[in-house]
């Protein structure tokens, strides 16, 4: 149990907070079949935890459709818009975690590289000032694993990088928030995670709770099992 709280906990969205990861892949393999293209789950595992214009790279690279990347980017968020504006796939233990982060008082941001039409309709069934700061992929000049967006939020927060914690489910996105000089606790998904300096591994958010993150500053490259885990939920973007 930490005997310090961070002044502030990071959140990734994608996979971390919602597992919305099946949806990108319907979304990219419906647009690549529609315009003639060839696409693949490895391609998909590729893009997890990526700035979407990156990724608008990716799928015009090796898929050999003949659109270009912003085009890309703009109807794979439509089509993961509308599924989302349906029902929002809550990861486990990600909504119990939020709600005992407000009662003690810890300030929390969310530090996604989604674009802020996809950010709204998820924000949308979270109590007002969930997050104290919201920083998209739109927003920032350099995506993850590029650490401006950590760098941004903590900027935003007036808090030092080194006293947060950063929530991740992608090395992209770990990558990103440990050069910022957050901690990260990582709770694995749909890809692994190596151990290293500045995170802590977690199988599940379920029955975690703010005593139970990381103290910054103090993580280890060890494997941390979750104090009493419920049983493990369902295993998506950062």
């Amino acid at each position: 149990m930490a005997s310090s709280r961070p002044a502030a906990v990071l959140w990734d969205m994608d996979g971390t907070l919602v597992d919305t990861e099946p949806d990108w892949v319907a979304a990219e393999f419906e647009l690549v079949e529609e315009h003639g293209g060839t696409w693949s789950e490895e391609h998909s595992l590729q893009l997890i935890g990526s700035d979407l214009r990156d990724s608008g790279r990716y799928i015009r690279e090796h898929s050999g459709i003949p659109l270009e990347p912003e085009e890309i980017v703009e109807q794979l968020l439509d089509r993961v818009v509308a599924r989302v504006s349906r029902t929002v796939p809550w990861r486990p233990g990600a909504l119990d975690l939020l709600a005992d982060l407000r009662r003690e008082g810890v300030r929390c941001a969310l530090v996604t590289m989604s674009y802020q039409r996809f950010v709204a309709p998820i924000l949308a069934e979270l109590p007002t000032g969930t997050f104290e700061t919201v920083v998209t992929g739109d927003t920032v000049d350099r995506g993850k694993p590029h650490p401006e967006p950590y760098l941004t939020a903590a900027a935003l927060l007036g808090v030092d990088p080194a006293d947060t914690v950063a929530i991740e489910d992608s090395e992209t996105g770990t990558r990103s928030a440990v050069a910022a000089g957050c901690t990260v606790l990582v709770v694995t998904n749909h890809v692994s995670v190596p151990a290293g300096p500045g995170r802590v591994i977690v199988d599940s958010l379920a029955g975690l709770g703010v005593d139970d993150l990381p103290r910054p500053g103090r993580a280890t490259d060890a494997v941390a099992e979750a104090a009493d885990p419920a049983p493990a939920g369902d295993v998506a973007r950062s």
